[in-house]
């Protein structure tokens, strides 16, 4: 699946954000596979749970480390990916198109604020590297 990158919003700790119409879709960046590595597990929550911006929506599993997933605007769970349950390593294989994790609805607009474009993304991502 191709997604068109300018519509891309990711923040800062490594989540990505695909707005759909009234929902978004939320995932995790190429930069959060490639530091990862081999995904072996994946927690997400139940459809219906409701977050807060911010909240801890999950856990990711790799093969060299555990990290949280925080959900990036407040808003309420209408799907989980279940393949990426079933296939933790097709996120490996394609994180911004079948490697989705969540899908959220009555989102707050003013939550997208603190997200920047992929292109903003990545010149974030090289100055943490200095």
């Amino acid at each position: 699946m191709t997604v068109d990158m300018s519509n891309v919003l990711c923040t800062r700790s490594h989540e990505y954000i695909i707005q759909e119409g009234d929902v978004l879709k939320i995932g995790i960046t190429d930069f959060a596979v490639e530091q990862l590595g081999d995904i072996v597990f994946v927690e997400l929550p139940e459809v219906g749970t409701a977050f807060e911006k911010g909240d801890i929506f999950g856990t990711i599993e790799s093969v060299k480390a555990a990290s949280e997933l925080y959900l990036p605007v407040s808003g309420k769970i209408v799907e989980i990916n279940e393949k990426v349950q079933e296939d933790p390593e097709s996120i490996n294989n394609d994180c911004f198109g079948d490697g989705w994790l969540v899908k959220v609805v009555d989102f707050k607009s003013d939550d997208l604020n603190d997200a920047m474009y992929y292109d903003e993304y990545k010149d974030f991502l090289e100055q943490e590297e200095e």
